[in-house]
């Protein structure tokens, strides 16, 4: 925005939260989020947009966020689920990238390790991740398959004494092109079953190259992962992940966390429309005055509260172990439908200068296009759901 745009703070309702959510944190999580709070506001808004505009990720801020401790708030820290969500959904208010990249190193990459590592196993690598000494991606999804995957995993893993061999291709993989360490999921050519292996990224046959041309989250390094004959030792298989039943374990957590991103893209809209419509003159008053401009921003802002209050209870049912599958398609359908319309209402709110980074807008506006689409298609996610409530799969 402008040097002349009004300061958040000075404006009702500052925080967004027009229901009052936060008031459930406990003391502890409402100090931590406002430490949190103050750290994206000094250290990732100012730089956001220029990163976005010139498609290169900030490695310098990595040593900041591992001095601000934001991996594992839950399963290392002892928060909620809730404070967890909510701490994510600020991460992608102040920037999509940058939460992005933390939704892949903690959400897919850590719980992974997490979920089907073997004690031996996190005891070896999870200091190292926590601590953001080791950069992690995740190589699910392949050139050939994206909601199919379970079943057409094309990269492939064959054992040979005490190590596996690894061939084929993933693609859209965040972070892979600096990253240290990838999980890969690949189909043993033994029982066809898909595994999961923890692939170091300076391995003789593994190639990443970066993504190019990208409309949305340009600062994150997405990459076209090649592995050619890649030999990985037995103690890298993860010991718990022997059938894609078991990647789902992974899944239903992230798919939630990417469902809070949808929260937070939708209070960045409301944040920059309604500093533009106080801020912006048009007849000789502020835009604000406008019925119609008021309209806009009360749906933006209806549309996130409805969305961060599903959130909110699903995060109750996470923490009390009650969350299912199904309940994290919906929340992911649904949020992700809401933030496309918001963001597409913030952006006609600023007419011509929606289109244009310098407001930040249209940045927000392309950044919903990639939440929309990864973690589960909407349209998949809602097949899930409706699977659940009606006892008939769709899906295929």
């Amino acid at each position: 925005m402008s040097a002349a745009a009004p300061d958040i703070n000075s404006l009702p309702y500052a925080d967004g939260d027009f229901f009052g959510f936060e008031g459930m944190l406990s003391p502890k999580e409402r100090d931590r989020l406002a430490e949190v709070r103050s750290f994206l506001a000094r250290e990732v808004k100012p730089i956001a947009v220029d990163c976005w505009n010139r498609g290169e990720f900030p490695l310098g801020l990595i040593p900041k966020l591992a001095e601000i401790d934001l991996v594992s708030p839950v399963r290392r820290q002892g928060y909620s689920n809730v404070f967890a969500g909510i701490v994510h959904a600020e991460v992608t208010r102040a920037d999509t990238s940058i939460a992005t990249f933390m939704g892949v190193h903690d959400g897919l990459f850590a719980g992974s390790i997490e979920a089907l590592a073997s004690r031996e196993q996190q005891d070896a690598w999870l200091p190292d991740i926590y601590s953001l000494r080791k950069i992690g991606a995740f190589g699910l999804t392949e050139p050939l398959g994206g909601s199919d995957v379970a079943g057409g995993t094309r990269t492939t893993a064959r054992r040979d004494g005490d190590h596996w061999t690894l061939n084929g291709a993933k693609r859209w993989i965040g972070n892979a092109t600096f990253s240290d360490w990838v999980v890969v999921y690949a189909r043993d050519v033994a029982d066809d079953q898909v595994k999961a292996f923890l692939v170091d990224t300076a391995l003789p046959g593994f190639t990443a190259s970066k993504i190019e041309n990208k409309i949305s989250l340009r600062t994150v390094q997405n990459a076209d992962i090649t592995l050619k004959d890649v030999v990985v030792p037995d103690f890298f298989k993860l010991a718990n992940a022997n059938s894609f039943r078991d990647t789902n374990k992974v899944l239903k957590v992230t798919r939630l966390a990417v469902a809070w991103q949808a929260v937070g893209q939708q209070l960045a809209a409301f944040d920059v429309a309604r500093r533009y419509a106080v801020e912006r003159h048009q007849f000789g008053r502020p835009l604000a005055s406008f019925q119609l401009v008021q309209s806009q921003l009360v749906q933006i802002l209806g549309n996130a509260v409805s969305s961060m209050g599903m959130m909110v209870r699903l995060a109750q049912l996470e923490d009390a172990g009650l969350a299912r599958d199904e309940q994290s398609a919906l929340a992911k359908a649904f949020t992700t439908a809401r933030m496309r319309e918001s963001v597409a209402i913030g952006r006609s709110l600023l007419g011509g200068n929606g289109i244009v980074t310098d407001f930040e807008m249209a940045k927000i506006f392309a950044d919903a296009e990639a939440i929309y689409s990864y973690e589960g298609t909407h349209e998949v996610n809602t097949l899930v759901a409706g699977r659940a409530i009606t006892g008939v799969s769709a899906i295929v």
